[in-house]
């Protein structure tokens, strides 16, 4: 036999409608604030202004012809696979986790493009900056 529906029934279910959309939303917004590394930038505006610099700038570095293509040793250094780049040129990096669940580090590099420390396990975004002959460029690569 079917119960009628009654008011007590429609209140059950809405009650239990809207509780799962707010335990959905707190999931997703928990999730979202543990997850956020930080600011982007500190000022946008500011940001905007320096923008049309920032492209010239990376058209430059694109010109120069340099590429670095990062990849973990056994020992846990890294390791570079260098293009272009000219003999002697200094290349460090800074190594920041993209959870910001570790603190961002620096790496040097020795001549052979071997870091001279070893980057813990997990997933990182390094930062490059290479110099050589006066010129410089950034760049910049993920590696697990």
């Amino acid at each position: 036999m079917i119960r009628p529906l009654d008011g007590r029934h429609v209140s059950a279910i809405l009650v239990a409608g809207f509780a799962v959309v707010i335990a959905v939303n707190l999931t997703a917004a928990v999730a979202a604030k543990r997850t956020f590394g930080g600011i982007v930038v500190e000022n946008s505006y500011v940001a905007s202004q320096d923008f049309n610099r920032w492209l010239a700038e990376a058209e430059r570095e694109r010109a120069l012809g340099w590429k670095v293509t990062p990849r973990r040793r056994e020992d846990g250094r890294i390791a570079l696979e260098m293009e272009g780049i000219p003999t002697g040129a200094g290349i460090t990096a800074h190594a920041r986790h993209p959870l910001g669940h570790l603190p961002d580090r620096s790496l040097a590099f020795d001549p052979a493009g071997i870091s001279r420390e070893p980057l813990p396990r997990g997933r990182w975004t390094l930062r490059f900056t290479i110099t050589a002959d006066g010129k410089s460029a950034r760049m910049e690569s993920s590696i697990p």
